[in-house]
């Protein structure tokens, strides 16, 4: 899920009724292929974020497929627009089941237009087994692009952002988490992570112990809605704070700097050495990874037991 989408604030009616938003490409009004398929995105919080081109595909598709036709019937309201055609639920539990269907129904000439929730399909949403069968079909696939959270909370959160990975949701479990995350160590890229509120102060106090607690990140809650937030500062004091988080949460965190001082990799160490590694080990492992001094983190970690 690429975030929730429950804006408050209506389409203006411009951007609501207007019937014929025009192509970049001329003075002809949009208009999708027939026998083709689009991966549309829509707003992840701001109804007015929804381009000209994804309300006039929405309208004269011939089989609009999402993830929740609920919240497709309830977007298309604040649009103030009808979806056109027929309207099917397209989701991760269904997603490999039908897939093979519309790609059939789009050979046949249809339109067909796919949403998730919110945001990019195919980013932590459904879409990728659409778009794989699509491919593999030869079936003409193009994508209307637009607001995603990741994108979104990695331009507010001021970091670098000319290279970065997206790492969606964590493993539920503690252990796995913790596994996942020390994997990510030493990767020199802006990490993005999707989480929920209820758990968004265990992760941040997690990523704290294995990545340091003065590692920058930002936490950024409900984006582009009335009450968006980011605050930004080292993991270890954003932790402390985020009991209170509610909202759809986004948490974007610095990547990996190189660096020889023992004192900033104590906390990979210590993570190690919880996992059942032997201390010395862990920092051994850790030296080969950072190129900081293995007794010096040895003695270190022993020091911050």
């Amino acid at each position: 899920m690429d975030a929730a989408t429950d804006s408050t604030r209506p389409a203006t009616s411009a951007q609501a009724s207007s019937p014929n938003p025009r192509d970049e490409r001329g003075s002809d009004p949009y208009r999708q292929p027939g026998g083709s398929i689009l991966l549309a995105a829509t707003p992840i919080g701001d109804v007015r974020d929804a381009s000209p081109r994804v309300v006039e595909a929405l309208q004269g598709a011939d089989i609009v497929a999402a993830e929740d036709t609920r919240r497709a019937l309830a977007l298309a309201s604040r649009l103030g627009i009808k979806l056109g055609g027929r309207l099917v639920a397209l989701h991760d539990h269904n997603e490999a089941e039908k897939a093979a269907g519309i790609v059939e129904a789009a050979q046949g000439g249809a339109r067909v237009v796919f949403v998730s929730d919110a945001g990019m399909p195919t980013v932590s949403d459904p879409g990728f087994r659409l778009a794989r069968a699509a491919i593999d079909a030869g079936v003409p696939l193009s994508v209307l692009p637009g607001p995603s959270a990741p994108l979104v909370a990695l331009a507010l959160s001021g970091l670098p952002s000319d290279r970065f990975a997206f790492e969606g949701f964590l493993p539920r479990k503690d252990g796995e988490a913790t596994r996942y995350l020390q994997d990510l160590v030493t990767d020199p890229h802006t990490l993005i992570f999707f989480e929920s509120p209820r758990r968004a102060a265990a992760t941040l106090a997690r990523m704290a112990e294995v990545f340091g607690a003065d590692r920058r990140a930002a936490l950024c809650r409900e984006l582009t809605k009335d009450y968006e937030e980011v605050r930004r500062g080292p993991l270890g004091e954003l932790a402390e704070g985020a009991d209170d988080v509610l909202g759809e949460v986004t948490i974007v965190v610095a990547g990996y700097e190189r660096s020889a001082r023992a004192e900033d990799h104590v906390g990979a160490v210590l993570a190690l050495a919880a996992e059942g590694m032997r201390l010395k080990d862990a920092a051994a492992e850790v030296a080969a990874a950072t190129g900081a001094r293995k007794n010096d983190l040895y003695k270190a970690a022993l020091a911050a037991k």
